[in-house]
């Protein structure tokens, strides 16, 4: 594929749900058409935002169906495809309708903590059974490991790996990928305050939060940043400092579902063992929006 459509922003989808915690269709239009309009580069479908963890196999397979039918901006399409047992995620990849999807964003494997050996045989099984291209997702906060830039420099000789969504929050980390990666493998933040600090040793976008919200902010980062103005580029991304750790107080997806429902594009249920937001974090939030 060519991969400069995927640079920029692909804004992680949150997954809306109604009250009786059933998938509302009709907020997950409403976001597709918000987040298009403000004019985010590609849509991440079933990532960590998108509460993958408690949406069954059918419940992603009819999520990413819908938003294939409903993608009137024509962007392209990434979709979650991980976990820790590697065998059940090659099977998840050849009984997925993978057509119209651009690539797969599959998380290193959590909770059984293999070794670095053991998360680059993970991934090559993956790739050589992968139809379309495999981006990797590194986010140690989650999985209790961490994906090394060395494994990571390893897995991007493999033909079928694209690039990789950083999300360790270790810049030094970040620069030895950037610094000895081949050319047409992307480095992608995976963490929206150091989308800025990534562009500017050669990352060419973010799978972002808060782009669910504020696509707009994004795109003004991305095209500073694409014009060597990082100040300007610094700037813009200063706007959401208040704003961000909110998403986290109680867990992602709560916070930026509380956003979108104050903007009105979907309702800001989630499913257990999440819970709604608090009075304390509504207010919290309130509060920061009204400074934006």
């Amino acid at each position: 594929m060519n991969i400069d459509r995927l640079y920029g922003t692909g804004v992680a989808l949150v997954t809306p749900f109604n009250e009786n915690g059933s998938i509302d269709y009709d907020g997950l239009k409403k976001l597709l058409q918000h987040t298009a309009k403000q004019s985010v580069d590609y849509y991440v479908v079933q990532g960590t935002t998108g509460e993958s963890t408690t949406t069954t196999a059918d419940e992603k397979k009819e999520i990413l169906k819908f938003v294939k039918q409903n993608n009137a901006a024509n962007l392209p399409i990434v979709y979650g495809i991980g976990g820790n047992n590697t065998h059940q995620v090659i099977e998840t990849i050849k009984t997925t309708d993978l057509s119209g999807v651009d690539a797969i964003l599959s998380v290193s494997p959590y909770y059984n903590k293999p070794s670095q050996e053991g998360i680059t045989k993970h991934f090559e099984l993956i790739a050589d059974n992968s139809p379309i291209p495999v981006i990797l997702y590194n986010v140690p906060g989650r999985t209790a490991s961490n994906l090394t830039a060395a494994t990571t420099l390893a897995l991007a000789k493999h033909k079928n790996i694209i690039g990789t969504k950083e999300a360790s929050g270790n810049l030094e980390q970040a620069m030895h990928i950037s610094a000895n990666k081949p050319n047409d493998f992307l480095l992608i933040s995976g963490e929206d305050m150091l989308t800025v600090p990534l562009y500017t040793i050669g990352a060419k976008g973010v799978i972002s939060v808060l782009a669910n919200g504020f696509s707009d902010v994004f795109k003004e980062m991305k095209e500073h940043a694409f014009n060597n103005n990082y100040e300007a580029a610094a700037k813009a991304a200063f706007k959401l400092l208040s704003i961000n750790p909110l998403m986290y107080a109680e867990s992602n997806p709560v916070g930026i579902k509380h956003v979108l429902k104050l903007q009105g594009v979907c309702d800001d249920y989630v499913r257990l063992p999440l819970l709604p937001p608090s009075n304390e974090l509504k207010n919290d939030i309130k509060a920061a929006l009204s400074k934006l």
